[in-house]
């Protein structure tokens, strides 16, 4: 018994509630450093107000990857946690541009960036429960076109309202302008309504025809287990990691201590021992025979496919690079391009609305090239064409140093577009068989640790480096954005050559 084709319509409802996700991604990712900064956050502030969305990413995603693999309800296995999801981002988005404080705006961030997570990371393991392995790669690029397009009329909204109505751009110091305040509210219906589509318009596998479908695989998943994962950490080597762990993350936050260094840097090095004290726990659990929701999560972290081992140091420096984009363009371009950093003048709203477009810019060529990506890739591999998309992102980034104009601040976007269309697909397609099909779901939620990491890092070392070696000048943060992006796109070369990636219909 196999998994049937789909057609090309009933993937276009399986991705369709992305639209939605991404809308709202978008304008989170576009707005919130000027909401802050609007609040009254300082510009080596802004990282570590940031710090919840990479946080909740890391603790909600392989969590609800797992229960998502073991949940079975009239909805079916992923769409009840699509549907809640959904629910909470709306409500999250309503309240975000009304928030009347700075420590009030970062936990409703922090709310709606959990949120999100709890709707897409199961979408990612949908594609590998409903699609046949040839079909997967379309199903993630379908995924990327839905990104794309969410993103750009998320991103817009604000310059939209503020040149075709009259809603208002500018407003009193510690307001948020009418222009943002309504971007919010339309993202929030949009983001229900879209994933209300996928939950109602597509069907999931019964748990027998996935058992049938996974009897039938079993052969090609021992295959895969055996030469893609460990046979088993052991508990010796468990316990050992999570005391080398704990060790560094002690000892580099003594030294933070001891010299005074930005008490945003204890956020990593303290999570490096409460990741470690969490390695220990599970392996002594496992050592007394226990086995649970937890000793599985903690000891399947360190039987991760080496396929995927690899790509986690690519997607590291990506989002690295992504992160520094999202948190500093807005301060880039104010400073940089229009001079300004008074919040509460013409010149910086109508800067910031710029940002706005330049988003819509990037995320409407990821759009565009999304089903370019896989042609590409037939022609010359799967790790060549996301070398080259990532080596355009990174050119395109480090030039927002030398242009002046405005308008110019176009050409770089383009680049960064097609690297941003390549992030969301590529690694999932060259990932997705290796995964053992019974934990697909965390194992995507896993994947997205490296998606998250370097966040944390971005969050908890920018701000510092900005603020100590370049004088509080956000551009250069643009410029290490882009260069981390180029060494993503060689890391790429370290993936297995042997995956092999169908990118056909």
């Amino acid at each position: 018994m196999e998994k049937r084709k789909l057609s090309f319509w009933e993937i276009w409802n399986m991705s369709f509630g992305f639209l939605g996700i991404q809308f709202g991604f978008a304008l989170q990712n576009a707005n919130t450093s000027r909401i802050f900064e609007t609040l009254g956050a300082k510009i080596d502030d802004i990282p570590i107000l940031w710090i919840a969305a990479p946080v909740s990413g890391l603790i909600i995603q392989p969590v609800i990857g797992y229960f998502s693999d073991r949940t079975w309800t009239r909805l079916g296995r992923r769409r009840p946690y699509f549907l809640i999801g959904a629910i909470l981002s709306s409500i999250a988005l309503f309240v975000m541009p009304n928030s009347p404080t700075l420590w009030i705006a970062a936990g409703t961030l922090w709310i709606m960036d959990a949120s999100i997570n709890v709707s897409m990371e199961p979408f990612r393991a949908f594609v590998g429960d409903n699609l046949p392995d040839e079909q997967r790669a379309l199903g993630f690029v379908m995924q990327s076109f839905f990104i794309g397009t969410g993103a750009v009329v998320g991103s817009i909204l604000p310059y939209l309202f503020a040149n075709l109505s009259d809603l208002n751009n500018v407003a009193p110091k510690g307001i948020i302008p009418d222009t943002v305040k309504w971007s919010f509210y339309i993202g929030g219906i949009i983001f229900l309504l879209s994933v209300l589509w996928t939950v109602f318009k597509t069907t999931e596998y019964t748990p027998e025809e996935l058992l049938a479908f996974e009897a039938n695989s079993k052969k090609n998943t021992e295959d895969i287990s055996n030469s893609e994962t460990e046979s088993g950490v052991t508990t010796k080597k468990q316990f050992l990691l999570g005391v080398l762990f704990a060790a560094i993350g002690g000892l580099i936050s003594f030294l933070i201590f001891e010299n005074s260094l930005a008490k945003e840097l204890y956020i990593l090095f303290i999570g490096l021992i409460f990741m470690g004290a969490l390695f220990v726990i599970a392996s002594q659990l496992r050592t007394k025979k226990v086995q649970n929701g937890f000793t599985i999560i903690m000891t399947d972290l360190l039987n991760m496919p080496r396929t995927m081992q690899k790509l986690a140091w690519v997607q590291f420096f990506s989002w690295f690079a992504l992160f520094s984009m999202w948190i500093y363009t807005t301060q880039a371009v104010t400073q940089h391009i229009f001079g300004t950093t008074d919040t509460t003048s013409k010149v910086y709203n109508d800067a910031a609305d710029w940002v706005s477009v330049l988003f819509t810019v990037y995320n409407g060529v990821a759009a565009a090239v999304a089903f370019l990506l896989p042609v590409i890739a037939k022609k010359v591999g799967v790790r060549a064409t996301h070398l080259l998309a990532l080596c355009a992102g990174g050119v395109g980034l480090i030039s927002i140093y030398f242009i002046g104009d405005k308008q110019m601040l176009i050409l770089p976007m383009l680049g960064v577009g097609i690297a941003w269309a390549s992030i969301l697909s590529m690694p999932y397609a060259m990932l997705s068989g290796a995964l053992p099909a019974a934990k697909m779901g965390y194992y995507m939620g896993v994947f997205n640790f490296f998606v998250v990491i370097p966040q944390i890092v971005a969050a908890t070392i920018l701000g510092f480096v900005i603020k100590q070696f370049f004088h509080n000048e956000p551009i250069y943060a643009l410029i290490i954005g882009g260069v981390s992006m180029i060494f993503a796109g060689l890391l790429t070369l370290r993936v297995n050559s042997r995956t092999k990636i169908e990118i056909h219909e």
